[in-house]
């Protein structure tokens, strides 16, 4: 229980741990040394300077117990009370009824009652119920003796003074280990920073900097981009020679099919065809990264086009009004985004008859949706529907056309290329497929 609550309750954040870290003993260190002054040293000195004033007190006492009547110890008190600092009344007014007074949080009172009346064992009722003064009863041969003092006699002057000190080099410490904190994790920010473009398709300028190892996770970091990037572009070069070393073939059947007179050239041209479409799906799922850079992108507008050039081709697909408020162009990569929704216009009318494009602007996302009113896929089929080369032939008719299996592979490897998502779904409109493209702002 006690690890789930710390776990929820701790900051989610880099700085605000290490800022917790920080602050957590410093504060603790505070405390303790506050608690040990207070004890140690503000109650004992009150002490000390208490048990001086004793025999002060007790000297007054035998002042007025040597007189031979009231009157005249009245009179030897008055002359000796100014050279002590205290005041005193005899007979004096009647004692508070009860025990000693003073706050709860008084704690120099509570030391100096304890020293008075370790001194003093006959002590009456002590009365701190004023912070600056202590007014205490003391029994004498003439009645009770009062006498009132100023408390800083016996206490500490400016006791705080130390605890403020303290309260302030200890803020003045903390701000500037804040601004080194800053500073550290600066260079982390910036390359979770360009971790996080780069996996949206988006390579920022960054250069390693900070302490040793986050160097050496930055060096590591530009090593992997850079090798990636060589990776992506050894294999657009290999499949653009693919592309042309097996288009040169195709076209040379197509033309010698032309000249056959055959009544099986007709299939053989579809399949020539077929094998065209093959590779050409072969080669828009494996560019990938590499289809094109990233750019300030209208996504309504690219939508427009995209239903529009649809709609010229004989297709059934309609643009439905925007939801959420359009923050403008956003960083995307045109050709990559625009191929995926394709693709997914194509699947939805190739299994339906009706294909609902829309977009909702989210606040830290952009939902692009394409909806159709054919039979949909199960959601246990879903994932797998997502994987290059799988068709779903019990799910989704193929009769309607041919099918490679790459196009939601196609859909899904665009949305990563942005760091988003494809989500599959049942179309609560048009009770088909829903297919939520998931882009982040």
């Amino acid at each position: 229980m006690l690890t789930d609550w710390l776990k929820h309750s701790l900051p989610r954040s880099l700085y605000g741990r290490a800022a917790l870290i920080l602050v957590l003993p410093l504060v603790l260190l505070q405390i303790v040394i506050s608690v040990s002054f207070v004890q140690r040293i503000y109650e004992d000195a009150t002490r000390q300077m208490t048990r001086a004033l004793v025999p002060e007190l007790a000297y007054l006492r035998e002042i007025a117990n040597a007189a031979p009547d009231a009157a005249t110890a009245a009179n030897d008190l008055a002359r000796t009370a100014p050279a002590l600092s205290v005041e005193v009344d005899l007979p004096a007014a009647a004692a508070p009824p009860g025990a000693d007074v003073r706050d709860l949080f008084d704690l120099s009172g509570r030391a100096m009652i304890e020293a008075l009346r370790d001194g003093l064992p006959d002590l009456g009722p002590v009365d701190l119920s004023d912070r600056r003064e202590a007014r205490l009863w003391l029994p004498t041969v003439w009645g009770d003796m009062g006498v009132t003092f100023d408390r800083r006699l016996v206490t500490v002057s400016n006791p705080h003074q130390l605890i403020v000190l303290m309260l302030a080099f200890g803020a003045l410490l903390a701000a500037v280990a804040f601004i080194f904190l800053r500073n550290q994790l600066r260079p982390i920010r910036r390359l979770a920073a360009a971790a996080t473009a780069f996996g949206k398709g988006r390579s920022v300028d960054y250069r390693p900097s900070g302490a040793t190892e986050v160097r050496a996770a930055g060096t590591a970091f530009l090593d992997m981009r850079a090798r990636i990037e060589r990776q992506t572009q050894a294999r657009t070069f290999m499949l653009s020679g693919i592309s042309h070393d097996l288009r040169t073939p195709l076209t040379r059947l197509r033309l010698g099919l032309a000249l056959i007179d055959d009544p099986e050239v007709p299939a053989l041209m579809r399949d020539v065809d077929e094998m065209g479409r093959m590779l050409d799906s072969f080669l828009d799922h494996a560019r990938g990264e590499a289809a094109d850079e990233a750019r300030p992108v209208a996504v309504m507008a690219l939508l427009s086009e995209i239903v529009a050039d649809a709609r010229r081709a004989g297709q059934a697909a309609t643009l439905l009004p925007a939801e959420g408020e359009d923050p403008g162009p956003l960083p995307l990569r045109p050709l990559a985004l625009r191929r995926a929704v394709d693709n997914l216009i194509g699947n939805a009318l190739r299994h339906g008859t009706r294909a609902d494009v829309s977009a909702s602007f989210l606040d830290r996302t952009v939902r692009i949706s394409v909806e159709d009113n054919g039979p949909g896929i199960p959601p246990d089929q879903r994932d797998e529907a997502l994987r290059p080369s799988t068709r779903l032939d019990p799910a989704r008719n193929q009769n309607r056309g041919a099918g490679v299996g790459l196009g939601l592979a196609i859909v899904a490897d665009a949305a990563r290329m942005h760091g988003g998502s494809l989500r599959l779904s049942q179309s609560n409109r048009l009770g088909g497929l829903r297919a939520d493209l998931i882009l982040p702002r």
